[in-house]
């Protein structure tokens, strides 16, 4: 299954026309309070990895009808949930580079 992936220029472009998205960061809990992309929301990638026992606060949060960007640090993380949630049917994209790529862009853009 092939998972797309979107930079972070994409993202940006994204909200910035106010696309109907949803930003998934999938670290830990600790990671994600110290730092995240802004809106963003955060299910570790344990409950995503356990995702038939987490399934219901899975759903609570997430909608299949919704495009999901998920990420993580580097991205290699978000593409291992990315692709337990489009077996899901959930509607999922990669943010490339992840969490390093975003921080790098917004320095590069001034933002």
């Amino acid at each position: 299954m092939e998972i797309k992936k979107i930079t972070p220029k994409q993202l940006d472009e994204k909200r910035k026309r106010n696309d109907k998205l949803f930003v998934l960061d999938v670290r830990a809990q600790e990671k994600f309070m110290n730092d995240h992309i802004e809106d963003s929301y955060n299910i570790p990638k344990t409950s995503i990895f356990n995702f038939e026992e987490s399934e219901d606060r899975i759903k609570e949060v997430l909608s299949k009808s919704e495009e999901i960007i998920v990420t993580c640090t580097t991205g290699n993380s978000a593409m291992k949930c990315a692709k337990i949630l489009a077996e899901h049917d959930y509607n999922v994209q990669v943010l490339e580079g992840g969490l390093t790529a975003w921080k790098e862009y917004l320095k590069r853009e001034n933002i």
